[in-house]
């Protein structure tokens, strides 16, 4: 028999059909994990679209407070000693809307509704890289809405919505060319059994897996939303913004 026609048996391959399989049985773990997450969150935002948006728009505002104290500051110390600081700090957002009829008016709020829960922070909780560009993102959408128009509402709601607006970051797991495969596939088991662990201790799927009844839950958020707004509109109340 000739043995150079013999097969090679390479304990590296077969370790890399190891790794592979592991990884499809995570991916699919997590896969399944993040679909009822998701879900759920879903049905927790149905019940609490007012307080979420209303959260949001607070924080927005905060910021911009915040940033007018700043330069508040920063303008009383280049006047020096001599400088009289104003009454009142007051922030006033352009208002630049002019609707033409109700409906219009509704198509607004309708809009900026769906997107804001389309891109609201707290649905990448999982992937904290897209948390940031999130509120940004959100930013932008409260800024349009109050001082935008029917037209520029409807061209930011369209890029939202078509994925442009939060676009997939790379994985960590990806390698250039030169990379072998079995460290990309360690690194990549790695990454899945970090985000599995991290999807098994979300809040939001303990209390769906450990809850008698899940739904109770709503009524815990309805009460941390209530109690944030309330401190964000005290932490808020000298700022004139616009009625939404």
């Amino acid at each position: 028999m000739n043995h150079k026609n013999l097969p090679i048996t390479n304990d590296n391959e077969q370790e890399q059909l190891l790794l592979k399989a592991k990884i499809n049985l995570l991916q699919q773990e997590l896969n399944d994990i993040a679909q009822k997450t998701t879900a759920f969150e879903a049905i927790l935002r149905s019940h609490l679209t007012n307080e979420i948006i209303e959260e949001q728009e607070l924080i927005v505002l905060y910021k911009k407070v915040q940033l007018a104290k700043k330069e508040k500051r920063h303008t009383q110390k280049k006047k020096g000693k001599n400088f009289k600081e104003a009454e009142g700090l007051k922030v006033i957002a352009k208002n630049s809307i002019k609707t033409n009829s109700v409906a219009n008016q509704k198509e607004k709020k309708r809009l900026y509704r769906e997107a804001m829960l389309f891109v609201h922070p707290d649905k990448f909780s999982m992937h904290g890289e897209k948390i940031d560009l999130a509120t940004e993102v959100t930013t932008k959408l409260i800024e349009i809405y109050q001082s935008g128009n029917l037209a520029e509402l409807q061209i930011f709601h369209t890029h939202i919505f078509s994925g442009n607006a939060m676009m997939q970051f790379q994985l960590n797991s990806e390698k250039n060319a030169n990379t072998k495969e079995d460290s990309y596939l360690q690194n990549e088991l790695i990454k899945l059994e970090n985000e599995l662990q991290a999807a098994k201790t979300k809040h939001t799927y303990k209390v769906l897996t450990e809850y008698e009844n899940p739904l109770t839950f709503i009524d815990e958020l309805k009460e941390y939303y209530h109690d944030r707004i309330f401190k964000l509109k005290k932490r808020t109340r000298k700022a004139n913004m616009f009625d939404l």
